[in-house]
């Protein structure tokens, strides 16, 4: 169980924008950029990034894949404007059995790749391993510097954020995490997550119920 010292930490919660009307894809820039038309004005969107509430998930012959409030969609190079037809509001449970030993693991991504996590209601933040983190391309080293606590006694370790966790279908953006010294078996859950949701637990199954 991982407690940083580090505590209170205020994260401003910006207003998401209502989504686009429509979408058309104009131009690919190789595959790692594309041209769109997104409700009548002309954007340049990167692999990754959002622009006018338009994420670019993926670019392959001339289709792009597209993630708009939640929901993915792909766009033909020269086809008529995509419209975005509103549709039933993104899952928000998280289903997980009890695992070997008492403890509720499962596979997800972190910003795109995939890990293993352990849920850990004792830990304040995230906490994923040095080596973990270097094998899911996170620039810890860019972070802040902190000391936390761990069970072998006080360890140096890297505060960041990661752009999203995401399990199953529910997908949770801008979130705190720490990396530390060491292997570990799984990327710990902490509260920093788990304060998004509202949790459940009924005999060996729990129930994670998104907040915001």
């Amino acid at each position: 169980m991982l407690v940083p010292l580090l505590l209170g930490l205020g994260l401003a919660t910006a207003q998401p924008l209502p989504p686009p009307a429509q979408v058309q894809l104009n131009g690919m820039l190789g595959t790692s950029a594309a041209l769109f038309l997104i409700d009548g004005e002309p954007r340049t969107i990167r692999m990754g990034e959002v622009s006018k509430g338009v994420r670019l998930v993926a670019l392959e012959n001339g289709r792009a894949t597209v993630e708009i409030a939640g929901r993915r969609q792909t766009l033909v190079l020269g086809a008529a404007p995509g419209r975005i037809v509103p549709t039933t509001a993104p899952p928000r449970h998280i289903v997980m059995p009890m695992g070997p030993g008492g403890h509720f693991t499962t596979l997800g991504t972190i910003n795109g790749h995939v890990t293993s996590f352990l849920v850990d209601t004792g830990a304040t933040s995230v906490a994923i391993s040095q080596i973990e983190a270097e094998r899911l391309g996170l620039r810890f080293v860019n972070g802040k510097r902190i000391v936390t606590q761990t069970a072998n006694g006080a360890v140096p370790a890297y505060m960041i954020q990661l752009a999203s966790i995401r399990i199953g279908e529910v997908e949770v953006r801008d979130v705190v995490a720490i990396v530390i010294p060491g292997q570990m078996n799984d990327v710990l859950l902490g509260n920093s997550f788990l304060n998004r949701f509202q949790m459940r637990r009924e005999n060996d199954v729990m129930t994670l119920e998104l907040r915001y």
